[in-house]
């Protein structure tokens, strides 16, 4: 089991500014070896990382990779971490459910983050503290069933009953039931309503953007200037 002093880190970001500010912060700890380029090469060869560092898409996408080359021995029991401004229960659980072990909002503490690659290291989960209360919150709530989702998808384009039947080859009056269901699985009092809250929870078809990066500067962040500076070059133990 990799310790602190012997993780191998891989950061693939898709924010070339958020790549540069990870592997500045995370190469600056004692003991890890950090790189945004590829593999991490030693004196025995190429070694694959424990830990990988990403954002939402290349954390996917890392994953997918994986499972299709699951033959090979190439990027075998890496634990995924994305640090990301995606923040909607859909996307949290869509993520978890992928295999994702860590999840942590662009902006968290620097302590966070070395926790959380620490802890994948170990081959245990990591999420930020809101993630896990969205998470929870989720579970106490019923779920869409599929045509539900693909009425409320509908909805979201502003379709009246009728389209949505023609659609979707059902009657009008099953729209309706599946309308019906769909407010009072969201508590909303509207279709506009109900619109809005599966908006906010993630809950309708929509393409997955990075937000673009928000810059905060606590006092913790202060020395971390300098590295910055540095161009996010890998430093290795």
């Amino acid at each position: 089991m990799p310790t602190i002093e012997s993780i191998r880190v891989f950061v693939i970001h898709e924010d070339p500014v958020m790549s540069a500010g990870l592997v500045a912060i995370l190469g600056n700890r004692p003991g890890l070896a950090v790189t945004a380029k590829g593999a991490i090469h030693s004196a025995e060869g190429v070694v694959m990382p424990d830990v990988v560092v990403a954002d939402y898409r290349s954390g996917l996408a890392f994953l997918a990779d994986t499972k299709a080359a699951k033959g090979e021995r190439r990027n075998r029991g890496a634990k995924v971490m994305v640090v990301t401004t995606i923040d909607r229960e859909w996307e949290i659980r869509s993520a978890i459910n992928a295999g994702i072990h860590g999840y942590l909002l662009q902006g968290c503490q620097i302590d966070e983050l070395i926790d959380g690659v620490t802890a994948l290291s170990q081959g245990q989960r990591y999420l930020a503290h809101s993630v896990s209360r969205r998470i929870a919150d989720s579970l106490t709530r019923e779920r869409l069933t599929t045509r539900e989702t693909q009425v409320l998808n509908l909805l979201t384009t502003g379709s009246c009953n009728k389209a949505i039947a023609k659609e979707l080859g059902i009657a009008v009056g099953t729209v309706k039931v599946h309308v019906k269901g769909i407010l009072e699985k969201l508590d909303a009092t509207t279709r506009t309503h109900a619109v809005i809250v599966a908006a906010q929870r993630g809950l309708v078809s929509q393409g997955l953007s990075e937000a673009p990066l928000q810059v905060r500067a606590p006092a913790n962040l202060a020395t971390v200037t300098p590295l910055f500076q540095e161009q996010g070059q890998a430093r290795f133990a």
